[in-house]
């Protein structure tokens, strides 16, 4: 879920920037807390980091110094790595299976939630540079009938309006994914649509303002599929995993299990209880957050897409192209640029989902980049372990 990403779900910078996939009354179900003992980084994943010190200031020593912070909060494992140029260093601690204490692997697998957002836009965009829709079209020319109910108008709405979260429709998600949700459970995207649109009438115009919200992207996956024939991970496979070479990345349909080398996901609840959540519903995510990825997969894919590698100029230019969302924040299609403390513009994107939590800073050029991710998230933004990675991602990518 990300819950608003579904996946997307906020981690706070001290203000209000970060969407959450869930809505506040899901959130307000669950209650954090917990500790657990900060790991070092392993030398054997090729990280300058292993012994550093809290006091150490080099970038990734700030980062590591945050993931112990949040393992100190919480968190059963933290996750990280920074690159600049072809240089990159991993940091880790705690835990990435807790039944069986294995620390945490920064080359392990997890559920990217929200971040699904910019691969879908990606495939979107790709599409308009072969002239098979256009970011002008409205919903309605491609998917007749799918919004029509509570006076929303999809001939009003269009792809553009979507994927830059300003089409004014409701989030499905807080609705639908609550953490004893069956993780086999099927939804069709358009039953997920008609929850969104059956919970209140418009509050504003389409294009007037943003608003984070799910439901944009289960209905830009629609999309794809009306265009192509194919659902979004085929295409997502074919136009970008398999010419990026991103071997540990995909995107489930209907498996909610994970393979191979990958972080177990939990959830705290009631104080001390973590429940392990890795085994998790991704249809009900689809479009807007069922990928499942790695770091190194994910600084690939991101440093291709800012740098235009994936676009060309003039459709990196439409991703670029950003409406005010919130302080210090704007939001293109499929992805945020943010101001850092320290002044620096980047951009990045957040992915929440039950039992995960993840984040990535990148350079416009794609040179310098910054990503975390930890394996606990119950529901919940702006939690301690949210604030004090974000402080640290933030810092490190300051000190590139």
């Amino acid at each position: 879920m990300s819950m608003h990403d579904d996946s997307g779900a906020a981690t706070s910078r001290g203000r209000t920037r970060r969407r959450r996939l869930v809505s506040a009354a899901a959130a307000a179900c669950l209650l954090m807390a917990g500790a657990g003992t900060a790991t070092a980084a392993d030398p054997a994943i090729g990280s300058a980091t292993a012994g550093v010190s809290t006091a150490d200031r080099t970038p990734a020593g700030i980062l590591q110094a945050g993931a112990q912070q949040g393992v100190a909060d919480g968190y059963p494992g933290v996750i990280g790595m920074v690159r600049k140029g072809d240089t990159a260093q991993y940091v880790r601690a705690g835990l990435g299976d807790l039944t069986n204490s294995v620390p945490a692997d920064p080359k392990a697998k997890f559920r990217i939630g929200s971040n699904t957002k910019a691969f879908v836009a990606t495939v979107l965009l790709q599409l308009v540079g072969e002239k098979k829709l256009s970011l002008s079209d409205t919903v309605a020319e491609w998917l007749p009938g799918a919004v029509t109910a509570n006076g929303y108008d999809g001939s009003r709405i269009t792809i553009r309006q979507l994927l830059n979260h300003t089409s004014g429709l409701p989030d499905y998600l807080g609705r639908v994914y609550p953490v004893g949700a069956d993780p086999y459970r099927a939804w069709a995207s358009q039953t997920l649509v008609d929850t969104a649109l059956a919970q209140h009438a418009p509050t504003g115009e389409p294009g007037e303002k943003f608003g984070y919200s799910n439901t944009n992207y289960v209905l830009a996956g629609m999309v794809i599929k009306a265009v192509t024939g194919e659902d979004a991970g085929t295409q997502i496979q074919r136009r970008i995993i398999e010419p990026l070479g991103l071997h540990d990345t995909t995107f489930p349909v209907a498996d909610p299990a994970l393979y191979g080398n990958y972080l177990r996901g939990y959830a705290i609840q009631a104080l001390v209880f973590r429940r392990e959540v890795t085994v998790s519903n991704v249809q009900v995510l689809g479009a807007a957050g069922a990928m499942v990825s790695t770091m190194d997969d994910m600084a690939t894919f991101f440093r291709a897409l800012v740098s235009g590698s994936l676009l060309g100029p003039e459709l990196t230019a439409e991703l670029k192209t950003t409406v005010p969302a919130a302080t210090d924040t704007e939001y293109g299609l499929g992805v945020e640029r943010l101001k850092l403390p320290c002044g620096q513009w980047v951009w990045g994107h957040n992915g929440a989902v039950l039992g995960y939590f993840s984040e990535w800073f990148t350079s416009d050029d794609g040179q310098k980049q910054v990503l975390h991710a930890n394996n606990e998230y119950h529901l919940a933004g702006g939690t301690k372990g949210q604030l004090d990675t974000n402080k640290a991602a933030t810092e490190a990518f300051c000190a590139l």
